[in-house]
C-alpha cells in the first residue's frame, strides 16, 4: 500500500528496532521519540511529523500502562497517571490530527481497546477502567466526527497479544484493516 509508517515511542532503542523491522518488510518508516505520559512531548512529536510529512491520514493509538493493582491498593494519583497514558493522551493525540482531517474531509483514528472494558478484573483495575473509558471515547468521537469524514474506531482485544497464537499481532491487524476499509461499525471485538 501507499502508507508511510511513523512510529512514536519513548524508548528510542525499541523505536529504532521497530523502524528497521518495517523497513525490512518494504515500508517507508520513521520514528519519533515521545512519551504518552507527557502531552508536551506528544505535541512536539506530532508537530515534527506534520512539518515533515503533512496531514496524518491514520492515527493508531496503542499506549497503555499494563501494571496490575486492586482498587483499594491504588492511590488517586496512580489512577490518574494511568488514565493520562491510557485515555487522556489518546484524546490529546487525536486532537492533534483532527483539524487537518476535518479540513481534508477524511481521516481515520483507531484506538486499541481490551476485553477488560467489558469484563473488569480487580487485579487490573486501572486497565479495566481505562479501556472502558477509551471505548466510550472512541464511540463518542465517532458519533461527533463521522459526518465530517473522520472515522473513529476501537479494536477491543479479548485476550493477551502473543506471537503464534490466536492473538498474534498480524491476525489482530486484520481487524484494524477491516475498520479502516469498511468504516461501518466503530468497534471490532477480537476474540
Amino acid at each position: 500500500n501507499d502508507f508511510r509508517v511513523v512510529l512514536m515511542a519513548r524508548n528510542e532503542q525499541s523505536l529504532e528496532t521497530y523502524v528497521k523491522e518495517f523497513e525490512g518488510k518494504g515500508y517507508e518508516a520513521y520514528g519519533f521519540s515521545a512519551d504518552a505520559a507527557d502531552t508536551a512531548s506528544l505535541t512536539t512529536a506530532f508537530t515534527k511529523v506534520k512539518n515533515q510529512f503533512g496531514k496524518v491520514d491514520v492515527l493508531v493509538y496503542n499506549a497503555c500502562i499494563l501494571t496490575g493493582g486492586k482498587p483499594t491498593e491504588l492511590s488517586s494519583e496512580e489512577l490518574m497517571k494511568h488514565y493520562q497514558v491510557d485515555v487522556a493522551s489518546a484524546l490529546h493525540c487525536a486532537k492533534l490530527v483532527i483539524p487537518e482531517q476535518i479540513q481534508a474531509k477524511e481521516g481515520t483514528i483507531l484506538f486499541t481497546g481490551g476485553g477488560l472494558a467489558m469484563y473488569p478484573m480487580a487485579e487490573f483495575t486501572c486497565v479495566s477502567i481505562d479501556k472502558a473509558a477509551l471505548r466510550g471515547l472512541a464511540i463518542a468521537m465517532n458519533q461527533e466526527l463521522k459526518d465530517k469524514g473522520i472515522f473513529v474506531g476501537v479494536v477491543s482485544i479479548m485476550g493477551n497479544v502473543a506471537p503464534d497464537t490466536h492473538y498474534a499481532p498480524e491476525l489482530i491487524a486484520e481487524d484494524y484493516w477491516k475498520l479502516y476499509t469498511e468504516r461501518k461499525e466503530c468497534e471490532v471485538i477480537y476474540k
